[in-house]
């Protein structure tokens, strides 16, 4: 086996193909979201960012700065260790009272990371749940594609979004049968939305768990963030709500919130939370203190959604394809990958915009795009620079305006 040579032909082959990834190398501007820093020579220049997961700049929030640095004096930069060998730090004893109460459930769990508390919470329930089948919407993300692969369990994959599919699935077993549903609210690349309601309809009728992923939609919709569920007035209805820490709330890791039991459970099985190092003590704060600031105030909530609106109405105006979504994510089609590269490339270099491409596999063939995620703070003239420059690049490089 030549592995010097394996390794490159593979490389190799997604750079032929247009799909290669390339990361920016970005310094953020505290207090100066969405500009950030972009260092590709020796003359690093300022860029907008229209991408990030950092729906609310709330990574840049005074409060959020204050709590991190306060706690990283207080205890010091990390946990120590696993909480199972270190002990649990009172901050992440805070943090989870703080999402409990964010979704109304009993208690709550976080983890490292949006990606670990998916893959090790769904691993551990299906794992242990005796002959557990999974019901798996088509479009869900990775982290629970691979949290029912390590749990090894029966699954079924339904069409996305298609109560009607899912019913058909679920009439196959047997009532008594351990059944465990899984899907998203807010879909990260297309941007729609789940039937909820008619999902928890189908789970009590056939005696199936529930788990909602809502990281992109945490912080961002309901009356205290608790996403589109508790917009929705479902989140009663949800066995498990798992969310990030790291979009709209501006810091990182992730969660689930549910029964105490449950929670008992996913904490005393999952080997995803046992045997990995606990989120930092300052990390816990700021999560705390945007949590806390986000659930009382809708400034940001409202501010964002009048920025969503502007930016789709002016990409119609401009005659730009891109996907009416029902959410904050705007997917503007390229349908190309090379192309997709080449237009993030102009808009970089000659507009000073940021934008990754979304290729394969992350989206089907002949559907890549550019993602933009407006914030509450880009600006009037950010998002007429957005639809110049985007304009511009389409017609350097002949991208078709069709829809």
């Amino acid at each position: 086996m030549d592995y010097a040579n394996f390794f490159k032909q593979k490389l190799q082959d997604i750079k032929s193909e247009g799909r290669y990834r390339i990361f920016a190398d970005l310094e953020r501007c505290a207090k100066d979201f969405p500009y950030a820093f972009y260092y590709n020579d020796s003359n690093p220049r300022k860029v907008v960012i229209w991408c990030a997961n950092d729906y609310l700049a709330m990574g840049q929030h005074e409060q959020v700065l204050k709590a991190m640095v306060e706690a990283t004096i207080r205890v010091g930069a990390g946990a120590g260790g696993t909480r199972n060998i270190s002990g649990t730090n009172h901050y992440h004893v805070l943090l989870e009272r703080e999402i409990a109460d964010l979704h109304d459930k009993e208690s709550a769990l976080i983890f490292s990371s949006g990606y670990v508390s998916n893959e090790a919470s769904i691993s551990a329930l299906a794992t242990h749940l005796p002959e557990c089948v999974v019901f798996s919407d088509s479009h869900n993300h990775a982290s629970i594609i691979q949290g029912i692969r390590n749990s090894r369990a029966q699954k079924e994959i339904f069409h996305h979004n298609d109560p009607k599919h899912l019913k058909e699935l679920l009439s196959r077993y047997p009532k008594e049968r351990a059944k465990l549903l899984i899907f998203e609210s807010v879909y990260s690349m297309d941007g729609d939305i789940a039937p909820i309601e008619a999902f928890c309809d189908l789970a009590e009728e056939y005696n199936a768990l529930t788990f909602i992923d809502e990281v992109h939609a945490v912080g961002m919709y309901g009356h205290k963030g608790g996403g589109i569920a508790q917009r929705d007035q479902q989140s009663h209805r949800l066995s498990i709500i798992e969310g990030t820490l790291g979009k709209a709330f501006g810091v990182v890791g992730g969660y689930i919130a549910s029964s105490a039991d449950l929670i008992d459970f996913v904490r005393s099985f999952a080997s995803g939370f046992i045997f990995t190092t606990s989120m930092p003590p300052a990390v816990a704060a700021a999560a705390l203190a945007s949590i806390q600031h986000l659930k009382v105030s809708q400034v940001e909530r409202q501010k964002h959604q009048e920025n969503v609106e502007k930016v789709k109405k002016k990409l119609l105006q401009a005659g730009i394809p891109f996907i009416p979504t029902p959410s904050h994510i705007i997917p503007i089609l390229v349908r190309n990958a090379h192309q997709c590269k080449l237009a993030t490339d102009l808009l970089l270099k000659n507009h000073n915009i940021y934008v990754q491409p979304i290729n394969y596999p992350t989206v089907p063939r002949g559907t890549e795009r550019l993602r933009i995620t407006p914030s509450p703070v880009h600006t009037d003239q950010m998002i007429d620079e957005l639809i110049d420059a985007l304009k511009t690049v389409w017609n350097d490089l002949y991208i078709d305006y069709a829809a």
